[in-house]
């Protein structure tokens, strides 16, 4: 919500806003000029108020819809106001899929902006090179990372669709993985003839959604099948090196400062996308390579874990300290076992209370049902608590992941602020 309030505000729209409490954000949308009321009250609601646009989290029974609907004021959700605005761009590079969209969004980011078409962005995570989430540009491009919960990203007008991949997620909104697969392809459907649907040659389920469209796809992967893959990979350190190989043609030469092979494939989708909007090499490469050695990956699914530590099984660390916030009791339940396999890849596992997020615990689901199942894992309820608890059992040569959607980032930023960890050298 408070990318789309500056975003709107950057294009000149009077804006003004209420949230339930004060915080960081609510001070930066009001040192921009945009009053914030603290609270949701029927009389936040100005009777001159040309239109109400909510997140899907306010349902419609809080006191500021029931008053701009009882005002006859539209009210609109945050999904649809962002498509009406990217008709107004030429492109409109939207990025969905299960995991992986936040980096590589960021990505494409980067890359148009070494292009300099000045894109106007919307991310779900702050990216280091703006600073933010999100940026107004001059160009003709905008590029969004689009989330398929609640069929969001049917609201937007994508000139390039990409779709990375696609797992049974959100369970608590679709009835399994063919109605997650239905969402997909009706996003997809939403490119004109005109545009590009970008997709992931590797992922079964991506390529078997697309497939009833009967449109032709731009692909992206390793296989030597894809449209647009890599070849000659050399992991080093921390990154890797490749060629990017488009349509059987020496494209360019990259080196990524981010580990793991699934940045290898973000990075290809990105390039993907880049190649249907006609963006050159020089960019590609300028782009990519200049994408943050330090970034934030909230992993909340066990695909997205599985990625994580794969790659993190690749550097030369002692040990594995993984401290994961489960996000939502339904995903927790439904992908129990999965999350299980995943989690107990680590050398030290410790597991924060689960982020309720939008819900209420009616399964009576809690993170030490995990605890009792994977060998070695602790349950510790409060962030101070975990703090002190990696404060004394981190050593040197160790790597600390703090992992998941919700605000669990806050552990890995104490221990990065304050005093250094106890076994440190």
């Amino acid at each position: 919500m408070s990318p789309l309030a500056e975003v709107l505000r950057g294009m000149g729209v009077e804006i003004t806003g209420s949230d339930m409490k004060d915080g960081a954000t609510v001070e930066r949308l009001r040192a921009l000029g945009i009053p914030i009321t603290i609270g949701h009250f029927a009389e936040n609601i100005d009777p001159d108020t040309d239109f109400v646009v909510r997140t899907a989290a306010v349902r419609d029974e809080n006191p500021e819809i029931v008053s701009a609907r009882e005002k006859g004021i539209p009210v609109f959700e945050r999904t649809q106001a962002w498509g009406a605005l990217m008709t107004d761009y030429k492109n409109a590079l939207c990025i969905s899929g299960t995991h992986g969209k936040t980096t590589t969004t960021s990505m494409a980011t980067h890359i148009f902006l070494a292009a300099d078409r000045d894109p106007t962005v919307m991310i779900g995570g702050t990216l280091p090179l703006l600073e933010t989430g999100h940026r107004v540009g001059e160009g003709d491009t905008i590029i969004l990372e689009s989330c398929e919960y609640y069929d969001s990203f049917l609201s937007f007008s994508p000139t390039v669709a990409v779709v990375l991949n696609i797992e049974a997620d959100h369970l608590d909104y679709f009835s399994g993985l063919e109605a997650v697969k239905d969402s997909f392809r009706s996003f997809a459907a939403l490119t004109p003839p005109s545009g590009f649907i970008v997709a992931n040659a590797e992922d079964e389920n991506t390529m078997s959604a697309l497939a009833p469209l009967e449109r032709e796809l731009f692909t992206f992967g390793l296989t030597e099948a894809a449209d647009c893959r890599a070849d000659n990979i050399v992991f080093r350190g921390l990154g890797s090196e490749f060629d990017i190989i488009c349509r059987g043609e020496f494209f360019v030469h990259v080196k990524l400062r981010v580990p793991g092979m699934h940045n290898v494939k973000n990075a290809l989708a990105a390039t993907a996308a880049s190649l249907c909007l006609k963006v050159g090499p020089d960019a590609v490469k300028a782009g990519l390579e200049s994408f943050a050695e330090i970034y934030d990956d909230y992993a909340h699914h066990p695909g997205e874990l599985k990625a994580l530590l794969d790659a993190a099984e690749r550097l030369d660390y002692k040990r594995t300290i993984l401290v994961f916030q489960p996000h939502t009791y339904t995903r927790t339940k439904a992908l129990f076992n999965d999350f299980c396999d995943q989690l107990g890849r680590a050398d030290v596992l410790y597991l924060a209370d689960i982020y309720a997020a939008r819900e209420q615990n009616t399964m009576g689901i809690s993170s030490q049902d995990l605890v009792d199942v994977i060998p070695g894992s602790h349950f510790i309820p409060t962030f101070e608590k975990l703090e002190n608890e990696l404060r004394r059992q981190a050593c040197a040569g160790d790597l600390i992941l703090t992992v998941g959607a919700g605000d669990i980032y806050k552990v890995g930023e104490e221990l990065a602020l304050t005093k250094p960890l106890a076994n440190s050298n």
